[in-house]
C-alpha cells in the first residue's frame, strides 16, 4: 500500500479536496455550487473527484452525524480483552454492528489488557449495555469495560489544505 505524496496533487486537486471537506451544499446541484466556489466547471469538478478516487488519493466522502443532536446521547467507549489470535475475527464481527462507529486494535499496557476498542452510540445507557451484552454473547468475549462519554469538547473531521 503506497502512501499519498502531497506533492503529487495539483493545485486544482487541493482546491477540490478543500471544497469537499467543508459543509456540503443542500441543493439540487451541490457539485456545481462547489465548483463555482473554486472557479471551475461542474464537469471539471466531478472529473477531478473521480480521478482522485480512482487513483486512491481520496478514499471516501461521507456525512458527519452530530450524534447528540440526533438523539444518540449515550455514547460509550467499550474496551475488550480479546485473545490476539482471535483479534481479526472478533473485530470484524463487532465492526459490522450498526451501533459501532469506530473499532480499533490498540496496544495493551501493564494492568490494562484491553486491546480492542469500540465506540458505541445509543439513545440510552440501557441500550448501550444491551449492545455490549449482545456483542459479548456473540463473540464469547466476557472481559470488557464500558466507559461513557461525559462531555464532548471537539468532534471534527480532519481538514487538509486550510488557509
Amino acid at each position: 500500500m503506497s502512501t499519498l505524496n502531497f506533492d503529487e496533487l495539483t493545485e486544482r486537486d487541493k482546491a477540490v479536496i478543500k471544497a469537499l471537506q467543508g459543509d456540503f451544499p443542500i441543493c439540487e446541484e451541490p457539485y456545481k455550487v462547489l465548483a463555482e466556489q473554486i472557479g471551475i466547471s461542474e464537469d471539471e469538478f466531478i472529473n477531478c473527484v473521480k480521478n482522485l478516487t480512482e487513483t486512491k488519493k481520496i478514499r471516501k466522502m461521507g456525512a458527519v452525524l452530530r450524534h447528540r443532536e440526533a438523539g444518540f446521547v449515550a455514547n460509550a467507549l467499550c474496551v475488550w480483552n480479546v485473545p490476539n489470535e482471535k483479534l481479526d475475527e472478533i473485530a470484524n464481527i463487532m465492526a459490522k454492528h450498526s451501533a459501532i462507529s469506530h473499532c480499533y486494535d490498540r496496544n495493551t499496557a501493564p494492568n490494562w489488557n484491553y486491546n480492542l476498542y469500540t465506540m458505541i452510540h445509543a439513545k440510552s445507557r440501557e441500550e448501550c449495555e444491551r449492545i455490549v451484552k449482545e456483542l459479548s454473547e456473540l463473540t464469547n468475549i466476557s472481559e470488557y469495560q464500558i466507559m461513557y462519554s461525559k462531555k464532548e469538547w471537539k468532534k471534527t473531521s480532519m481538514k487538509y489544505f486550510n488557509d
